[in-house]
């Protein structure tokens, strides 16, 4: 029987830089890369606004950066993608990323800009699930991702389309273009797809996973902050997103991206399979969290899964039409939610939880 590794370490606000550098370790983190060539950090950017439990905290790619260069990895830089309603460049600033990459002079590139790298045509191996249906022309992948390591930074939250996200989701970013959404009615078998792509560009594959404050309800964007003290890290994506989703509540079979993944072959997703390394302890928690839908992500929902909208995609998302909906999502999440509850929901968090306590204390 084939196992994998997922390293779990409870942290504190005090510690948990050095936590970090102790999971990834307790993961394997050096002998799942290639000390030979370039790492990739892809950090998080879910809202460019801040907001508790959503995005990559500054701790976490601290302590990941100091883990990798602590191990011999020195050659490193980030990658940001665009996506229709994310600022990337405004999140970079606001979540305090800017100073962590200057501090430790990472250079900071844009798959979404030709001066940092090209979109170029990939014919996977693996017989895809759902990509060449969804681009028959071909599909494009960046140049500069390929023969180099990748280092995943998800945080552990739900998802409103998936049920959970994780290491799987935070390659849907840097792997496929600003028409990623045209993907959403096959969104778990892409994500498979988008794995077995990985596997086959990158010299390493890594994952940290900030459990810090998760987040629980209509993800990836307005979810409920929780506080849960926790990081995870695994080179095996499916495992780390297996075991992060049994914390959090779920059953992986009920998650075809983990199950399918699993029945490929491109990773662990049963947790009897899956070794936990560190605090085996916070491994057996189970948070109850419950998936939930916003205004914007419910009509998400009708349009792209099983539901007689369905079959108007092509009219709503393949045309103009589809800046209708990019507006009315920004509209929704950045100029009501946000500013009526979402502002409200961070002054506590920075107020209250010791967590918000330390993001206040990094450099902006």
């Amino acid at each position: 029987m084939s196992r994998a590794t997922v390293a779990i370490v409870r942290t504190s606000p005090q510690t948990v830089v050095k936590d970090v550098i102790r999971v990834c370790e307790l993961a394997g983190l050096k002998d799942a890369l290639d000390p030979a060539t370039t790492t990739i950090l892809k950090d998080n950017i879910t809202w460019h606004n801040l907001y508790p439990g959503v995005n990559t905290t500054p701790w976490q790619l601290e302590g990941t950066i100091r883990a990798l260069r602590s191990a011999g990895f020195t050659d490193l830089s980030a990658v940001h993608n665009h996506t229709v309603v994310t600022l990337p460049e405004k999140g970079e600033k606001d979540l305090k990323f800017t100073p962590q990459y200057a501090a430790f002079d990472i250079p900071v590139l844009f798959n979404f800009k030709p001066e940092d790298m090209n979109w170029v045509p990939f014919k996977p191996k693996f017989r895809t699930l759902a990509l060449h249906k969804v681009f028959p022309e071909g599909i494009r992948i960046p140049d500069y991702f390929v023969g180099k390591n990748i280092v995943h930074l998800p945080t552990v939250k739900t998802h409103s389309y998936t049920t959970y996200t994780g290491a799987l989701k935070n390659a849907f970013g840097g792997l496929l273009n600003v028409k990623r959404h045209y993907t959403h009615t096959w969104i778990h078998e892409t994500l498979v797809d988008l794995l077995a792509i990985g596997r086959e560009i990158h010299s390493g594959m890594f994952a940290i996973m900030d459990g810090t404050t998760a987040g629980s309800g209509p993800g990836p964007r307005t979810v409920i902050p929780h506080d849960k003290n926790i990081l995870l890290a695994s080179a095996d994506q499916v495992a780390i997103d297996a075991v992060a989703a049994t914390l959090m509540g779920f059953n992986w079979r009920d998650l075809p991206c983990i199950a399918l993944s699993h029945e490929h072959g491109l990773g662990i997703g049963d947790p009897e399979q899956i070794r936990i390394a560190g605090d085996e302890e916070s491994a057996r928690e189970n948070w109850h969290f419950d998936v939930g839908v916003n205004l914007a992500t419910g009509v998400g929902r009708l349009l792209w899964h099983d539901t007689p909208l369905r079959h108007l995609q092509k009219l709503f998302f393949h045309t103009p039409l589809v800046n209708v909906f990019i507006l009315a999502s920004e509209l929704y999440h950045d100029r009501i939610w946000y500013r009526f509850k979402g502002r409200k929901a961070v002054k506590r968090w920075l107020n209250d939880s010791p967590w918000g306590r330390l993001f206040d204390t990094y450099p902006g």
